[in-house]
């Protein structure tokens, strides 16, 4: 007794430091996080350039799930149990934190678009509004993936096929080269059915899914195939994820090195025989009055019925303006970094590509490489490459030099004007080479001017993101169902079901209703099935694991269905009678499983959104204090600052202590420490002649500020002791699945299936 009583009292300290170590690292965590949003805010990095993922928090269970799944670091983390959007700029759309949410909790949408001019105004099909048989596809439209450029290539050849009857088939590219003399068409060339402007991935894809339905279609490209992935540096790695081609089979990688996907293009249009002509410079579109089209290029004129623009958003590299940009030593795009060895070299710019090619250039052997950007720091890079700058410039490897502009470029060097304590002063760095990597001027206006628009009014409203609720309730009136049968079984056969134990055994119906009779033994072989499909949503939720098959979310719908149902069939086969065993504890087991997971479906879920709306509010005060701060400092000398900074000090004291007795000090001393500031910060502002209502609105801001940030940190303890039914629920399944599989051995083992009880 007195060493089962020392075990208990051994496992009761270890579950303690357990789950005090957890909290701790839980609370440092949370701390990072709140640290990571509250830096993407300041520098700008929070807002979406154009998709992000929307997080339903009434069915976030925040498992995790999406952030480790996101090959994008830092667009998503898990703030008080529930994901939440930080670093919204990173997103890219690739999708892959919607797929591997379980409860379908995250949609990937648009920004605000409201006030954007470089987005195009696009019916649902992708064609252009107001040009009917205009098609938009791929970069033009302002989505970057690889995968989303096939997919929109797709599209616009599956609209064009229903729309289109196949023309007659075009000539071979090399008699029609030889009619027309080389790559010039002319106006009575054969009437195509689809002509693509572009070689990238969506027109490519495009030409593809034309052949496949017997469309006669043409690529017409200006520089080189593949688009933008031609113009990347050697050896960049191409994210994409697997995707189906027509003709050609399934792409099954994640990523692709640019040399391997620009081979994989050009094998594609060899062994497709597809129509790609190349330095055919998209010049205009004239609409003709039967309803088709006759394109311009710098080779000559084609006819068709349908077009589809699959251009990149590049277009004209950013020039700068400056006198020597015309030098031969001045270039706007790198394509192999190997090639630069012992040089001084300038990259202008501070995107990832500058990023990039600064980083490639350092590699090389005697490279001495510095970055010009107009900006005070990097805003918008993507993790990966923000880690790789500031470990180089920490290095010594790369110098940056932060708000400076290229003045002039000479023949050995550069001269730059740079910020120095408020002012700008000149600097000459000795130079070789310069990247002017400052982005490109988009072809918009010779878009516009060919019939796409991209005023803002005329681009059909973005589909409203709304929470959509639990989606359990086909999970949930399927067991309703079966439920409602078994009772009716049940009240059927009340006769026997309502005799107690030792009196079944006399009745006519024990013998197949026993738990090893006829129906027994089926429920609870139905309800071992149920269990294991229960169990292999484990397997299932696994990125690499081996059981892909359906969605998760459907996986998710069908864990709940199956741990009601398995409940179920289970009392179905004890005859309602569980017994002192193996087989009556793992059913006990099972209806804990079922408590701690409707737990974490519900109440896991309801509390952190209770603790994220508080943070939310937060921001909002922040945000308020900040603007009234603003307003003094404009006839201040920095008071509206320095409250703002005691205020979110002082809310940041009282927050996220460890244990109960340091957030109880916490509170005492901040609310001490609250009253003293406010005095202080009265006195101060009425002194400096603050009006007595902006003093009176900020001391309001400041105590709501404080008292919304210790609700945030109390709905986060109350979520911390809720987050252990996850730790329950798992072991509890474990303890259960080795209890049904020694009642399954049992039962095959020593049962009497003739009679009495396993």
């Amino acid at each position: 007794m007195t060493f089962a009583l020392l075990i208990a009292i051994a496992l009761g300290l270890g579950l303690a430091v357990a789950a005090i170590t957890a909290r701790n690292r839980g609370l440092r965590e949370l701390a990072a996080g709140l640290e990571q949003r509250k830096s993407a805010r300041e520098r700008g990095s929070h807002r979406a350039r154009l998709q992000y993922p929307f997080i339903d928090l009434t069915n976030c269970i925040g498992c995790g799930s999406c952030v480790r799944a996101c090959p994008e670091e830092g667009v998503l983390e898990v703030l008080h149990g529930q994901a939440a959007v930080v670093h919204g700029a990173r997103c890219v759309g690739h999708g892959r934190c919607a797929a591997a949410c379980p409860t379908g909790a995250i949609s990937i949408t648009l920004g605000d678009l409201s006030e954007r001019r470089d987005i195009p105004a696009l019916e649902p099909s992708l064609e252009a509004r107001g040009t009917p048989g205009l098609f938009l596809a791929g970069e033009v439209t302002g989505h970057a993936l690889v995968r989303t450029a096939v997919a929109q290539g797709l599209a616009v050849a599956a609209e064009v096929g229903r729309r289109a009857r196949p023309a007659a088939a075009l000539p071979s590219r090399a008699a029609a080269r030889a009619s027309t003399g080389g790559a010039v068409a002319i106006a009575d060339a054969p009437m195509l059915d689809l002509l693509i402007v572009g070689a990238g991935p969506a027109g490519v894809a495009c030409a593809l899914g034309a052949k496949e339905r017997g469309l006669s279609a043409m690529i017409l490209e200006q520089e080189v195939l593949g688009g933008t992935v031609a113009k990347y540096p050697r050896r960049k790695l191409v994210m994409t994820q697997p995707i189906e081609l027509p003709l050609f089979g399934k792409l099954t990688r994640d990523s692709y090195s640019k040399e391997e996907l620009m081979e994989l293009w050009e094998r594609i249009v060899r062994e497709q025989e597809l129509d790609l002509r190349v330095g055919e410079g998209f010049k205009s579109l004239t609409p003709q009055p039967d309803g088709h089209f006759l394109v311009a290029t710098a080779g000559g004129e084609y006819r068709a019925r349908f077009v589809c623009l699959a251009l990149g958003r590049r277009g004209s590299p950013r020039k700068l303006g400056v006198p020597g940009e015309d030098l031969a030593k001045v270039t706007y795009s790198l394509l192999d970094a190997e090639s630069y060895v012992d040089r001084r070299i300038l990259v202008v710019g501070g995107g990832d590509s500058a990023i990039e090619a600064a980083l490639g250039l350092a590699e090389q052997p005697g490279n001495r490489v510095s970055i010009s950007y107009r900006k005070g720091e990097f805003s918008r890079l993507k993790a990966r490459n923000e880690a790789r700058i500031r470990d180089a410039i920490a290095q010594g490897s790369i110098e940056v030099l932060f708000e400076s502009d290229v003045v002039c470029i000479g023949e050995n060097s550069v001269e730059l004007s740079v910020a120095s304590e408020a002012r700008q002063v000149s600097r000459l760095l000795e130079n070789d080479d310069v990247f002017i990597l400052a982005g490109g001027l988009p072809a918009f206006e010779l878009l516009q001017r060919n019939g796409v628009s991209f005023d803002p009014a005329d681009r059909a409203p973005a589909p409203a993101v709304a929470e959509r609720g639990s989606g359990l309730l086909p999970a949930l009136g399927v067991a309703l169902g079966v439920t409602l049968g078994v009772m009716a079984w049940v009240f059927y056969f009340r006769g026997y079901y309502g005799l107690p134990a030792h009196l079944r055994v006399d009745a006519s119906e024990h013998s197949w209703l026993r738990p090893s009779g006829t129906v027994g033994l089926a429920l609870g072989v139905v309800a071992a099935a149920l269990i294991l499909t229960n169990l292999s949503y484990l397997i299932r939720r696994r990125p690499a694991g081996p059981l892909q098959l359906g969605s998760l979310r459907a996986w998710m719908t069908s864990h709940v269905a199956t741990g009601i149902l398995a409940m179920v069939f289970a009392l179905g086969h004890s005859a309602f009678d569980p017994h002192d065993t193996v087989g009556g504890h793992a059913l006990i087991l099972l209806a804990v499983l079922l408590t701690t997971g409707a737990i974490g479906r519900y109440l896991y879920a309801y509390v952190p959104r209770a603790t994220n709306g508080r943070e939310l509010a937060l921001d909002e005060i922040y945000a308020s204090l900040a603007g009234l701060s603003s307003e003094w400092d404009q006839g201040q000398r920095g008071f509206g600052e320095r409250a703002r900074e005691e205020v979110q000090g002082l809310v940041d004291q009282s927050r996220w202590k460890s244990s109960f007795f340091a957030r109880l000090g916490a509170l005492l001393r901040s609310q001490r420490m609250l009253r003293g500031t406010l005095t202080r910060l009265a006195g101060d502002a009425r002194r400096e002649g603050l009006p007595e209502a902006q003093v009176i609105a900020m001391l309001d801001l400041a105590r709501r500020a404080h008292r919304t940030s210790l609700m945030a940190a109390h709905y986060e303890d109350l979520r911390a002791l809720l987050a252990s039914w996850r730790y329950i629920h798992r072991w509890v399944a474990l303890l259960m699945a080795l209890l049904l599989t020694w009642h399954v051995y049992s039962a095959l083992r020593f049962a009497d299936i003739t009679g009495g009880n396993p």
